[in-house]
């Protein structure tokens, strides 16, 4: 693949759906004390996650199902279940193998399975760093990333795209109370007449990371404001290794006798 230019990184982080079936990595927030440290994760697309700590307790096991879409036109309304847009359609492609357009089709889900917020949804699909939105008309807009530069570097062994880039006003995140880069101009429709969650400045720009594979954000790190460095650092370990469907399950809890020391689970009385 040729060295990155704006259009390949945005190409890239528009790809993500397309490019892995199952990842099994690390993450951490360094700068955020609104988190609880490292996690563990697999996850299989299109509905399986489980998520550890490091110290290999489970936090989380589940097998999602897509939502319902509500379906309205002159004959009333119906509901039917979102399809899976990796698996229900083929995005056209760049000559580089790139995703050059998503499908837009409100029957159509990108999203992963979450764990806690947004964030993590975005940063395994970062595709608002290459498709914005007017805010003042409502409609998609390119350009939502300014890049003062771009590079080859390694993140965990892996090849990566790394960036140096200062979001415009068409930035529109995944989720606004939680994007992957912050901005005033994001909290200010996100939290309108509520200045209190306003910050008192905000930074200047961000460095941010695509992993060339799986186009994953694997890094975000501001640069200025009130936390440099502040961000993610999401380290992959393994991509589309076969993942059985026990992973995902998460294990009975038996019934608990205060002051018995013994749980209710099979062959006990």
């Amino acid at each position: 693949m040729p060295p990155p230019s704006a259009d390949s990184f945005a190409a890239l982080a528009r790809s993500s759906p397309w490019r892995w079936s199952t990842l099994r990595f690390t993450v951490t927030w360094p700068g955020d004390p609104w988190t609880d440290g490292a996690v563990r994760a697999w996850l299989r697309r299109p509905d399986s996650l489980r998520v550890e700590s490091v110290d290999g307790a489970l936090l989380r096991a589940e097998r999602t199902t897509p939502p319902s879409i509500g379906i309205y036109g002159p004959g009333g309304g119906s509901t039917r279940q979102a399809l899976w847009a990796s698996q229900a359609v083929r995005p056209p492609l760049r000559p580089d193998g790139l995703v050059a357009e998503r499908p837009s089709d409100p029957l159509l889900t990108y999203d992963d399975p979450m764990h806690e917020s947004y964030h993590w949804v975005a940063m395994l699909d970062p595709a608002e760093f290459a498709d914005g939105r007017d805010h003042e008309t409502g409609l998609p807009a390119t350009g939502p990333l300014d890049y003062r530069s771009l590079s080859e570097v390694e993140h965990a062994g892996r090849p990566a795209w790394e960036a140096l880039v200062v979001p415009q006003a068409t930035y529109e995140p995944r989720c606004g109370c939680c994007p992957l880069l912050r901005t005033g101009a994001v909290d200010l429709l996100e939290y309108e007449g509520r200045p209190e969650h306003l910050l008192e400045a905000y930074p200047e720009a961000f460095r941010v990371r695509l992993d060339v594979q799986t186009g994953v954000c694997v890094l975000t790190e501001e640069i200025g404001g009130l936390r440099p460095g502040k961000g993610h650092d999401l380290r992959i370990e393994a991509v589309d290794e076969p993942t059985d469907d026990a992973l995902f399950v998460a294990p009975r809890r038996w019934p608990f006798r205060r002051g018995s020391g013994w749980s209710a689970g099979p062959g006990r009385q």
